[in-house]
């Protein structure tokens, strides 16, 4: 492929950020119409998705990071660590909302990334993109360079494998080399020193995997006995040799990978690592070539921080970036009414919105705050990585209750039962899980009971939760795995637990072909409304245990607003109930079950959404809107 250069003019572009951050960031309280006004961006800041310390063409110091915000991987921002100066490079490709898992800085100085199908080289002396090239979906997992320089890139769900030769300019597209029902991760990629390449998988059942560029044979190398759930290990050894376990840990024991053979060599196996400077989207590659490192990148206050090689000398320098904002999961209104309350996620911040003088605020959040809940008194999150459940007061930082790893490790709603001690939250497993489990939290007692998938439904995990008129509780499931898990089931279903015993009492598949139960709310007379699968409306008696009403939403509104917590349902004033849907506000009839569209929103809502003062707010892209009743 011809070799192409993407310049951008670095001194006119941070001019025109410069404007529009200070813009961003003052409160924005813009009416659109009579109904919607748009209340700015929520968290006007980006993330990193793995930062390179380096030189440019002309000796300088320079600091490379991936730019990540609500619209995914979106440019290539390059800082002077003397200055300060900032330069963007927009990605040479249209990410469609995908980023950076993986990056290789070569040792030739330049940097690669694959990702949304596109592999791309980075060439800090001059200043640009200097290769681009499409390849089979979807984003590398893993890279590595091998003795002849060449880059190799395993890319997430189906082990595609790619491979670059930069003296050439020459690109090869292997394909996908191994499969397995169910989406691989791939984070470790190493070549040894015959050409051999071998990758490590993970997480529902470990596997190494030989494969020669040369004849194109792959060979998965573990026995079925030896497979493992987790994330498998390889790296390149100094000896030529490439060294593995079915289990990244101490305790493991390590084979030895050559010339596409696997041979064990127990645990008394002492890493001597070839220096490769490759990582995950936290990458971090902080020493440039003169010894000076990096000691800090804030892209929340837009600070640089270096220090001499032996941290004795600190310089601190002022850059600027462009950015649409955080992602944000969802919003809810806090206990006292004056704000609305939401998290966002890469960075994982908390922000309140106050409704009455249009102000922001800000704090650093425990996790990526899946699933929000209030009371009176307190607001709960449910927090990914690692299933934390948070209880906060509105004034001290949240503090984590309980943590529910591997059973629950991405929550997907969180209950206040109407007895005022007892919270529940449900959500899918750790990486590689297929069940996720449910929590009961006693917040007067500080006791806990944590139920695993066995104990609601099996392979399957909760997605919705909603409090009955007799004091049980109403779930909904979700056939989704863990991330990287097997799929198991293929009905979801509705059921019923005691909260007192802890016991589910009845559970059933009440709707043909759904697969998740997306939202519940139940209304004055006790009946339930429901959202299946983001189209399906549905009326459940939990008296009889049966549908009494159903109808597809889809022609007529739309899908429903999603998200990991999906906030579908806004109980208004009095018995007044509204639902979002991507482009659309309806409200429901009680005596029909009939919805009623109210308006069009001017932008798709990305997130739900909640009830204060008389209007619906909710997220659009990064920003909060509200919707006037």
């Amino acid at each position: 492929m011809t070799k192409k250069y993407w310049k951008l003019g670095g001194i006119v572009l941070m001019s025109l950020v410069a404007m529009s951050l200070r813009n961003a960031e003052k409160p924005r309280h813009v009416p659109l119409d009579d109904r919607f006004t748009d209340h700015g961006v929520a968290s006007p800041v980006s993330t990193d998705r793995g930062i390179v310390a380096a030189v440019d063409g002309q000796g300088r110091n320079v600091v490379m990071a991936w730019l990540f915000d609500v619209r995914g991987g979106y440019s290539l921002l390059v800082i002077d660590a003397a200055t300060g100066q900032s330069e963007e490079f927009p990605m040479p490709f249209d990410n469609k909302g995908d980023s950076p898992f993986s990056s290789l800085f070569s040792s030739q100085g330049k940097l690669y990334t694959l990702f949304n199908g596109n592999f791309v080289e980075f060439d800090p002396r001059e200043r640009a993109y200097t290769f681009h090239h499409k390849t089979a979906p979807q984003m590398a997992m893993g890279m590595t360079e091998d003795d002849q320089g060449r880059i190799w890139a395993v890319t997430y769900p189906n082990s595609g494998l790619v491979c670059y030769d930069p003296k050439i300019d020459s690109l090869t597209d292997y394909g996908y080399v191994h499969k397995e029902n169910w989406a691989q991760y791939q984070r470790f990629v190493a070549a040894d020193d015959t050409g051999w390449i071998y990758f490590a998988i993970g997480n529902t059942d470990s596997q190494l995997i030989a494969f020669n560029p040369t004849t194109r044979e792959v060979k998965p190398l573990l026995q079925p006995s030896e497979r493992k759930r987790g994330m498998a290990y390889v790296y390149r050894n100094k000896n030529g040799k490439v060294f593995g376990q079915a289990l990244q840990d101490d305790a493991e024991p390590w084979y030895e990978l050559y010339k596409g053979n696997i041979t064990p060599i127990g645990t008394d196996h002492q890493p001597e690592a070839k220096n490769i400077i490759t990582g995950s989207q936290a990458l971090r590659h902080l020493t440039f070539p003169d010894g000076r490192r990096v000691a800090n990148l804030d892209l929340i206050n837009r600070q640089l921080t270096t220090e001499d090689a032996a941290g004795a000398s600190r310089k601190t320098v002022n850059f600027d970036y462009s950015t649409e904002g955080s992602w944000v999961m969802g919003v809810a209104a806090s206990p006292d009414g004056r704000s609305i309350i939401g998290g966002t996620t890469f960075p994982m911040r908390l922000f309140g919105y106050a409704v009455a003088n249009d102000t922001w605020n800000h704090q650093r959040a425990t996790g990526q705050f899946n699933a929000v809940a209030v009371t009176d008194r307190h607001v709960f999150f449910g927090s990914y990585p690692g299933g934390h459940l948070l209880m906060w007061d509105g004034k001290q930082t949240p503090e984590v209750a309980f943590t529910c790893k591997p059973v629950i490790y991405r929550p997907h709603r969180v209950l206040p039962h109407p007895d005022g001690r007892t919270v529940l939250m449900g959500g899918t497993p750790d990486y590689g899980y297929t069940g996720g489990g449910l929590l009961f939290y006693d917040i007067v007692s500080r006791q806990h009971v944590l139920l695993t998938d066995s104990q609601v439904v099996e392979n399957q995990s909760t997605m919705s939760l909603t409090a009955l008129k007799n004091g049980k509780v109403l779930g909904g499931t979700t056939i989704a795995p863990g991330t990287g898990g097997e799929r198991k089931a293929s009905l979801a279903e509705l059921y019923q637990v005691d909260v007192k015993t802890k016991q589910v009492e009845w559970r059933q598949p009440v709707i043909p072909g759904v697969q998740t139960y997306s939202d519940l709310t139940t209304r004055a007379d006790g009946k339930v409304y429901g959202i299946a699968d983001y189209k399906l409306f549905f009326v459940f008696d939990p008296e009889t245990r049966t549908v009494i009403y159903q109808k597809d939403l889809s022609a007529d509104l739309g899908r429903t607003v999603g998200e990991q917590s999906p906030r579908i349902f806004v109980k208004g004033n009095g018995e007044d109930l509204y639902l979002l849907f991507h482009e659309a506000i309806a409200k429901v009839d009680h005596d029909s079950y009939q919805l009623t569209l109210l308006a069009r929103t001017p932008k798709p809502i990305r997130a739900g959404g909640d009830y204060l003062n008389n209007r619906i707010y909710y997220i659009s892209g990064s920003h909060l809107y509200s919707y006037d009743l």
